[in-house]
């Protein structure tokens, strides 16, 4: 018999040749799909930020956030589905700690990674995530241990290149992901607040604008408010969440409120992520009832 060809009741039938798997392309690993993408920018921003200003507080104390993701989320991930997780996002929620955390304690780096992870497996509703990660737990251990614990200040100086490596990369990748508007909102938004709180605090528009120039806001305009879990799903609101942000932020700092972005984005972010799931719950689906037909 020809290879290729089966016989079956007097007829033939030609196998298909399997289909060779699509080379990897750029496009592809520039993509949703490449969970890979957000760590590298991460770390990215981690290596020019230490290598131009030495940000982190210390190696030792990031690896140890980022261990701790990891661990945590590998223990819930394996009770609760029983299966082992991509550690993708761990990785993110560690390094964010490691990065934006100020301590001189050791066990604050674990505890807020702790519960970053263990926040995405409790408060849930409706299948879905409240809170940020990263954001829900340094807003907590703002709230918990004040004296022991604070958040990265520090900006890029008057460097210009690091900052523009990280900015054409993160809005590289955001744009692929199809996260770009929320960033691009945000920022305008930040921009036009910080001429509206300059004209109003009398500082003057440099230094109000200046804070979005440091890593800290790196990784919020680019992994934080952008994060595909926590945000709302329409694209319209999610440009509109975006500007209440900033609105909620600009209200923070007029009061002297010096985590402002952390706590705006805890509080409207979520709301919005929380009516969202409330007005879809609601939506339920309609069942008809059989109609009976007359003899």
């Amino acid at each position: 018999m020809t290879p290729g060809i089966t016989a079956s009741g007097g007829s033939a039938a030609i196998a298909a040749p399997a289909k060779p798997k699509p080379a990897p392309t750029l496009g592809r690993f520039f993509s949703i799909e490449n969970r890979y993408l957000p760590p590298m920018l991460i770390t990215l921003i981690l290596l020019v930020g230490q290598l131009s200003f030495r940000l982190l507080e210390s190696f030792p104390r990031t690896l140890l956030a980022i261990a701790s993701a990891i661990v945590v989320e590998m223990v819930l991930a394996r009770l609760v589905t029983g299966k082992f997780p991509n550690l993708a996002s761990a990785y993110i929620s560690g390094i964010s700690v490691g990065i934006l955390v100020r301590s001189p304690e050791y066990w604050p780096f674990a505890l807020c990674s702790a519960l970053a992870i263990t926040s995405k497996y409790v408060i849930r509703w409706h299948g879905r995530h409240l809170w940020n990660p990263s954001n829900f737990a340094i807003c907590a251990m703002l709230i918990l241990a004040p004296e022991v614990f604070s958040t990265l200040s520090v900006q890029w100086g008057n460097n210009f290149w690091p900052m523009m490596v990280v900015w054409i990369v993160g809005a590289a990748i955001t744009w692929r992901v199809d996260r770009i508007h929320i960033t691009g909102v945000y920022v305008a938004s930040f921009v036009a607040f910080a001429l509206l709180r300059g004209a109003i605090t009398g500082h003057g528009f440099l230094a109000e604008v200046a804070p979005i120039t440091g890593p800290m806001y790196q990784l919020f305009i680019f992994f934080m408010i952008t994060d595909p879990k926590t945000t709302v799903r329409n694209r319209r609101a999610q440009c509109l969440v975006a500007f209440l942000i900033a609105t909620a932020e600009m209200i923070l700092r007029l009061a002297q409120n010096i985590h402002a972005p952390y706590y705006a984005l805890a509080i409207v972010g979520t709301s919005a992520v929380a009516i969202e799931i409330w007005w879809t719950s609601r939506k339920k689906p309609i069942v008809l009832k059989p109609q009976t037909v007359p003899a």
